[in-house]
């Protein structure tokens, strides 16, 4: 049935009501132009008291998608997209922030957390799907601070009760080489900048293996020293052109970022580095120093296990020195000195002189951070008046032998 006037979109007068569902809409037939809409009847409560309700006040308006999760959903597909992951692993991450949303904890957040809750989604589904992709990446593509989108993935894994895997060495190595421009020609690179992909990756893992296992890993940011150790594989690979680069130039060339403490675990790396140089035969005529011991880093990583047990003292003996007489007891350095010789371990003095092989510490008890100092004591709070309490460790460090300690626990438990 056509009704009267024209569209506005084409100025076609071909109008018609059409009923859809039981919705009367009038309806240009055209162009498909909806002109004019009617009421509809939503629920049974509705339909039983003859009520008309407005569209826009139905369940059907309710039932959409509220704006910010179609913003959220589109955010998850656009950083997959970005990342190339494969369609299963974009399905996971939507139905994670779809969960998020729903969830209580994250109704009240800022508007830049729930920003980047689609972005800890990919993350974890990444994880979970052993898909090396690191923090820093994410951060990087949502322009976010570290330190909030950590917060943000802490409270998402907590809420929903996900089971996040931890990223490995060998995953993080191989994603964090990929972003190095050392293995495509470019014209402002130079030829013997470039290097084989898969050799420099199986070295740096070796170096990190290795920085594992002296303490320089644990407690750390991994990436500065991922990024020392790849520096020292990739000298090593071809010393005779690379001894001269310098650690700032590599990262420039490479297009990475040089991070603050790289310079440090590039230092301590060298440092294991030469201490395991000195054990081996063929080394000990040349004075290395830590320009030319990285000429030899693949025969030391060939050696490890041998070197690191010869260059540091991890034999078992170590542990029953460690077990000797307390500090303050008579006999008790005599004895340490004694036991010493007794399994053929130099002394500790002797060590250092001879530079013979040390306990393998953590660099933090090797050089430990300096404190700060405190205030001298006023004259007032010096003086010693005789009432001051004493604490039970005080009173032990004063026992010497066993009767005063019988007599002790007397006194103790007569009181």
């Amino acid at each position: 049935m056509a009704a009267p006037g024209r569209c506005p979109e084409c100025g076609s007068e071909a109008l018609v009501e059409d009923s859809h569902y039981a919705q009367q809409q009038l309806v240009c037939a055209a162009c498909g132009c909806v002109l004019a809409e009617g009421l509809l009847t939503t629920t049974y409560t509705d339909e039983e008291h003859l009520r008309e309700v407005a569209y826009s006040q139905s369940t059907g308006q309710r039932e959409q998608q509220s704006r910010c999760l179609q913003r959220g959903i589109r955010r998850v597909q656009d950083l997959c997209k970005v990342l190339q992951l494969p369609t299963v692993f974009e399905e996971t991450a939507v139905s994670y922030f779809r969960r998020a949303l729903q969830h209580p904890s994250f109704h009240l957040v800022s508007l830049e957390k729930k920003e980047l809750l689609g972005g800890c989604c990919v993350f974890v589904t990444c994880r979970q799907h052993n898909w090396p992709l690191t923090m820093g990446t994410i951060c990087s593509l949502l322009y976010a601070k570290q330190e909030l989108f950590a917060s943000v993935y802490l409270s998402l894994q907590k809420e929903l009760g996900l089971c996040v895997p931890a990223l490995s060495l060998a995953d993080l190595v191989n994603t964090h080489l990929s972003s190095f421009r050392l293995f495509q020609h470019a014209s402002d690179v130079p030829a013997w900048f470039m290097e084989d992909k898969e050799k420099l990756v199986a070295r740096t893992m070796q170096i990190v293996e290795l920085a594992s296992e002296t303490w320089l890993v644990t407690g750390r940011h991994p990436v500065p020293i991922v990024t020392a150790a790849a520096f020292l594989s990739w000298q090593s690979l071809q010393p005779a052109a690379r001894l001269t680069c310098t650690f700032a130039r590599f990262c420039k060339l490479a297009g990475v970022d040089l991070p603050p403490p790289a310079h440090l675990r590039l230092k301590e790396l060298l440092e294991i580095l030469l201490r395991m140089a000195s054990q081996l035969a063929w080394l000990r005529v040349f004075s290395l120093d830590k320009k030319t011991v990285v000429k030899h880093i693949g025969d030391l990583l060939q050696h490890r296990i041998f070197l690191l047990k010869n260059a540091f003292c991890l034999e078992d003996g170590e542990e029953q020195r460690d077990a000797a007489p307390a500090e303050g007891s008579p006999g008790s350095a005599p004895a340490a000195e004694a036991a010493a010789r007794a399994e053929g371990c130099p002394s500790e003095g002797k060590r250092q002189r001879e530079g013979g092989p040390r306990p393998l510490l953590p660099p933090c008890l090797i050089n430990p951070r300096k404190r700060l100092r405190t205030a001298a004591p006023s004259a007032s709070d010096s003086a010693i008046t005789g009432d001051e309490p004493i604490s039970d460790s005080e009173i032990e460090e004063y026992l010497r032998g066993p009767e005063e300690i019988r007599a002790f626990r007397k006194a103790k438990a007569w009181v």
